[in-house]
Parts: C-alpha cells; structure tokens; sequence
C-alpha cells in the first residue's frame, strides 16, 4: 500500500516540478460535453423565469383589470396620442396655454388682490387704506 502511494506522489511531485504532463485524449471533447451541459442549462434557467414571469403578468393584468390601473406604457402612449391629436394639422409646435393673468397685467392683479384683502377688513382699516 505504501509503495502504490509513494508511486502516485512522485508521480504528481513530477507534474509540480515542471515535468510532463499526461495528455488526454478526451479533453477537449469533454470540454465540448461541459460546455454544452452549460449552456443546456442556462436556457432551461431562463425557461423557467420566463414562465414565472409570464404567470406573475397574467396575475398583475387582472389586478390592473379589477382595479382599473394602467400601465405606465400605455399612459404614455395616451398622452403621446393626446399631444399628437392636438397638433395634427399644424406645421408648428403646440402652443403653451397661458392661463388668463398672467404675462404683462402684473400691476393689475396685484391691486386685486389688494382690494380683495381690504373688502375684508373691518370698516376702520379699510378707511385706513383707502386713503
């Protein structure tokens, strides 16, 4: 027993040493068979989460159904079309709205709403601005 060990240890202290190394015949066909197994596996992986996930949507439309939620692309799509409904016909951008007071009538609104503080102040202040 002691001699077949001794037989293998200085036949890998060979190998360590720098000696020559037993080629296999087989090796890269094995490397093949390894590499496919690899990769056999990889697809059935990715089998298996698409499947998951399919199953995972079918769940969240019927929520999105029972709730009446949608998805973020299609209420981006529904204001895509918006904007384009809004500008078929036009050769320019679509206008900004600008809401009514604002632009130059500053002067304006501010004395508005100056009037408007004074209307509800009791009676003495009131004749203390108005002067």
């Amino acid at each position: 027993l002691s001699l077949i060990l001794s037989l293998g240890a200085t036949k890998d202290m060979g190998k360590m040493l720098g000696g020559d190394e037993e080629k296999d015949p087989d090796a890269a066909k094995k490397e093949e068979e390894r590499q496919e197994a690899l990769r056999q596996e990889e697809e059935e992986r990715k089998a298996k989460y698409a499947k998951m996930e399919a199953e995972r949507e079918v769940m969240r439309q019927g929520i999105r159904d029972k709730y009446g939620i949608k998805k973020k692309e299609e209420k981006e799509a529904e204001a895509q079309a918006a904007l384009e409904a809004n500008a078929e016909g036009s050769l320019t951008r679509p206008k900004k709205a600008i809401p009514p007071g604002c632009g130059d009538e500053e002067e304006e609104e501010e004395e508005s709403i100056l009037d408007t503080v004074i209307k509800y102040l009791p009676g003495p202040l009131q004749d203390m601005f108005k002067k």
